[in-house]
Parts: structure tokens; sequence; C-alpha cells
């Protein structure tokens, strides 16, 4: 087959939806579908979705964030990132604030480095990653309280976390996904970049099958 590889929206009959859980920050529902002549039934996380940045400073080296993570109860190396749980906001938008929240850094370029999917089988989390340059320093009025309160901030070459991912000393998904990526685009000459209001299609997708 020569067709380019690329995902495609199914048209699957829902048959029933409702929300068996109700959490905090999202939610658990429980769906009967029609797919292949059988009627199936799944429950999986209702996710806001999120952004992430990987933000690079004149030295080539991206700001990473070490948080606490009680369900796996691990420090983890992270990027700045955080929910879409601001009606009406752009995701842009959103990574904006977010690594002004919690670095205090305002970036004057944006790309779209990688988007995807967590955990398709359990959740319809969207995820939207941001390559950021021309890094400056942001004012805000953002109080880090809980995990934020002792994270550590720390540069890093993209070598050096490319390493630590091939290593296994590092498991969050998203430090995984957008270093490999960063890793290859840098490669391509950083062609693979898309600008910063690309489509988001998987999260489209998703919000159209919710309404």
């Amino acid at each position: 087959m020569s067709d380019p590889i690329i995902d495609e929206p199914a048209p699957v009959e829902t048959l029933e939806s409702g929300t068996v859980f109700t959490g905090r920050v999202w939610d658990v529902v429980s769906e009967q579908f029609r797919y292949n002549g059988e009627v199936l039934t799944r429950d999986f996380v209702a996710h806001p979705g999120a952004v992430a940045v990987m933000a690079f400073d004149e030295h080539d080296r991206f700001v990473t964030i070490k948080q606490y993570r009680h369900p796996v109860r691990l420090r983890e190396w992270e990027l700045p990132a955080g929910l879409l749980d601001l009606e009406g906001e752009h995701p842009l938008a959103s990574a904006q604030r977010e690594l002004a929240e919690e670095v205090d850094l305002a970036a004057a370029e944006w790309h779209v480095l990688t988007d995807y999917c967590t955990s398709p089988g359990g959740s319809d989390e969207a995820i939207r990653v941001y390559l950021a340059r021309g890094l400056t320093p942001a004012v805000h009025s953002f109080e880090r309280t809980g995990e934020e309160a002792d994270m550590i901030v720390r540069w890093i070459s993209l070598d050096d976390a490319v390493d630590a991912v091939l290593d296994g000393r590092v498991s969050n998904s998203i430090f995984q996904v957008a270093v490999l990526t960063a890793h290859v685009s840098r490669q391509r000459g950083w062609s693979t970049l898309r600008p910063g209001d690309a489509p988001w299609p998987q999260l489209d997708w998703r919000d159209a099958r919710r309404t």
C-alpha cells in the first residue's frame, strides 16, 4: 500500500453515554456503541486535554521541572504543562500561560512540535507540545501550591535529555515524546515544526464526538 499513514475519525454510532464518576479534574464516562456489527461498552476518562512547552534558550538548552506525581509516587522530570481547563482559551494561549505560571518565562516564537493521544484505550486525552524560543522573563500573579510548591527548575541540553530517555532514567510520556521528536526534528533542520496556531485535528475530532 502506498497510502500515507494517517489517523482518521471513525463514524461510530453511540447508543448510550453517561458519566459514571465525577472527579475533581476529570470524569469517567461509560459508552455503549455499535462497531463491526457488535454492541460494545467501554469506560474511559473524559479529559479536558493539555498543552506542554519545550522552551529553548539561546544556548539550545530547554527548561524542565521536577514535580511530584502522586499516582506513580515519583518526582518526575517534566516539561511545563497544564490542562485546557479555561473555557474559550486557545491552546496556544494556554501554553503561554502555563510557561509563565510554572517557570516565569514568556516566548516570542511559538511552533507546534507534536500532537498525540496519551492513552487512547482508556482516555480521550489529547496533548499538544509546543516548541518556544526567544525567551524573556514573565510577570504573573500565580501562586504555586501543593505539588507545585517545591518544583525544581533545570535547563538541560537536548542531547542529555535523549540519553536520559534511552537510558530509562525518565518516565514521563510528554517528556519522552517531546525529546525524541525534537531530536529528529533537529536532524531535519527543524523543518517538521508547524505554526503555533496550526489545526489540531485530534482535539477537533474528540470535541465533535462530545457534542
